[in-house]
């Protein structure tokens, strides 16, 4: 691959990361393989998860 590549490629994983390990950790709240409500309500669950989550992962 190029420098300009790799550079690229390098900087999309800075932004991935933290989303797919916010994932990784949704998964742990099962209850979400349950959720069958108002996507708005749902998204609400999902941010207040994430925030115990990080909450949890940052002691």
């Amino acid at each position: 691959m190029t420098r300009g590549q790799k550079l690229s490629n390098k900087a999309l994983a800075a932004v991935r990361a933290p989303v797919e390990h916010g994932f990784a950790h949704l998964k742990i709240w099962r209850v979400l393989g349950k959720v069958r409500t108002d996507p708005r309500r749902a998204s609400a669950l999902v941010r207040a998860l994430l925030v115990l989550t990080n909450r949890e992962v940052a002691r």
